[in-house]
């Protein structure tokens, strides 16, 4: 029996205390904060999880630079403190990292109040990461030659963070370690109606998988619809003094551009910051800001013909690039709160005005607590206030000890490196990769990995790789089948790797290996779950 029938059958079985519906980085850290402070804690997504807009992230963990613009220095402090513990709680996965800002003649401000915006955005953040630098356009060129300086006034460099593998893998951490204490959660399962009790919620719900039917109990109902929660909450029948709109926000990766040791920023002719972001072996430029109705909405001709032409005309590129050098494309829409009575004016005036802070309303008289709005950085203080709510709607939860969120200890990290070590994995890297393997594997899996060191020493094989330019190991595979929810094979090339975003879809269609892992990961399902992906262009290394 797989985790994901016996978590299905446990949806059935048990009277929860709290049920979430919705798993992005909202729903994944509510259960994460819940079911570590004891709490019974069912979650389910119509998708996978983090399979809408936390998987179209710029993958940056930042105090919101930009949001300086429009005076939102309260956002941007309590934003910058969530980036500083983030960047303190998960030191393997989230690294401090320099912004380059080129400022042009169309830009809206000057190299020297840039400069000083910059000295206030560090001083906002409690001074905790590297100072900001004032630079020529001989000092940008100097550290990133790929820049066009010929129109520059000046830049200004400063410091953010962001995450080295990928977001929506992030984000399934924390679904990981809700189901570490107890939590059951399940991806393509959809709430299809909901009835108050007294007391409760009987749920009906259906698995996408088998078209099974399911029914779930629980006293709370939390709302992390993300972009499609005004749409939940009709259903559940629950007024609200908030709502949503859209904006939509894309990103091209691209073979890399520049060195890997910063984030370029530029103003677009729009005025509007766009970057390009490292992303290993390549580049992520964007991301765009575009009003839209529909959160379904994807990248079109205009979408990337814009990026394309913005960052051709601010880099001094050999030749241009194309939407032949496009290797992927990332589209989500940021769910922006406003008030209620303001959502219709909102929606037509000048939305990159809008917050991006996030709102929480609880519900008392239904039970049920509505996400609105949120972002990758403020993930903590979403969890810790989604705990508040749901103690005043009656659940009592332990002590909060800060257990729910972080990496290992030092202490464990040490222990697991001298194994590897010992076993000659601190040596061994990957074909396209220069990291060791053992940092890696640290980093991606945490206290699960000590279980890989034990598979590699029964079965040396275990260590090879398994598939070209994927940075995977057999080992990596076997645990992600058993551990990682892992129901289409989308799930795990696009968001528990990120190897559709890296590699070109014809590339990883045709790559050796890719039906072993197909085998490894779906069992006798290999075949159904390669087609249903790649269709005719996959070839079946039998």
């Amino acid at each position: 029996m797989t985790q994901r029938t016996t978590i299905l059958r446990r949806l059935s079985d048990e009277t929860f205390d709290v049920f979430i519906v919705g798993g992005g980085i909202n729903g994944a850290v509510s259960a994460a904060a819940l079911a570590a402070r004891g709490a019974s804690v069912g979650l389910i997504d119509r998708g996978d999880f983090g399979g809408e807009t936390s998987q179209a992230s710029s993958n940056l963990v930042w105090g919101g630079f930009k949001y300086l613009e429009n005076y939102e220095f309260g956002l941007v402090r309590k934003l910058s403190m969530s980036r500083n513990r983030l960047i303190e709680a998960y030191p393997e996965n989230i690294h401090e990292i320099r912004f380059l800002a080129a400022l042009d003649e169309s830009s809206p401000y000057s190299p020297a109040l840039a400069a000083l915006g910059t000295l206030g955005y560090w001083a906002i953040g409690n001074f905790s990461t590297a100072p900001p630098t004032y630079l020529t356009p001989e000092a940008i060129k100097q550290r990133e030659p790929i820049i066009d300086v010929s129109s520059l006034r000046g830049g200004v460099e400063y410091s953010d963070a962001y995450l080295k593998d990928n977001d929506s893998r992030f984000v399934f951490g924390f679904v990981r370690a809700a189901l570490n204490v107890g939590a059951a959660a399940a991806n393509y399962v959809e709430l299809t109606t909901a009835h108050r009790n007294d007391d409760s919620w009987a749920l009906e719900l259906v698995d996408h998988e088998t078209g099974e039917r399911l029914a779930a109990t629980t006293r709370v109902l939390i709302n992390a619809a993300g972009p499609y929660a005004d749409g939940l909450n009709n259903m559940l029948g629950v007024s609200t003094t908030h709502r949503i709109v859209f904006s939509k926000g894309i990103h091209l990766v691209v073979p890399q551009l520049g060195s890997d040791q910063r984030v370029l920023a530029f103003f677009d002719d729009t005025q509007r910051l766009f970057y390009v972001i490292p992303m290993g072996i390549r580049s992520m430029i964007g991301t765009t800001d575009t009003r839209t109705t529909d959160p379904d909405e994807g990248v079109t001709e205009a979408d990337r013909t814009f990026l394309l032409e913005q960052i051709n005309a601010r880099l001094d590129l050999d030749a241009p690039l194309t939407e032949g050098d496009i290797i992927a494309e990332r589209v989500g829409v940021r769910p922006l709160v406003v008030e209620a009575s303001r959502a219709a004016a909102a929606s037509q005036s000048d939305w990159t005005a809008l917050s991006r802070k996030h709102e929480i309303e609880t519900d008392a008289a239904t039970g049920v607590v509505t996400i609105f709005g949120g972002k990758l950085t403020d993930c903590l203080n979403v969890g810790e206030e989604i705990a508040d709510a749901v103690t005043s709607l009656g659940v009592v939860l332990d002590p909060d000890n800060g257990d729910w969120f972080g990496e290992p200890s030092t202490e464990t990290r040490a222990e697991f490196m001298r194994q590897a070590r010992l076993m000659g994995l601190s040596k061994l890297h990957t074909r396209s990769n220069a990291e060791p393997v053992s940092k890696r594997l640290w980093r991606r899996y945490g206290l699960r990995a000590f279980s890989m060191l034990e598979a590699i020493r029964d079965d040396p094989t275990m260590a090879e790789e398994i598939m070209d330019n994927a940075d995977y190991l057999k080992v990596e595979l076997h645990l992600a089948a058993h551990t990682e929810m892992i129901t289409r094979l989308e799930d795990f090339l696009r968001r528990r790797s990120k190897i559709a975003m890296v590699v070109p879809h014809e590339v990883v269609a045709r790559s050796e290996g890719l039906f072993e892992a197909c085998q490894i990961l779906f069992g006798a399902d290999a075949h159904r779950r390669l087609d249903e992906y790649f269709g005719e262009e996959a070839i079946h290394d039998l």
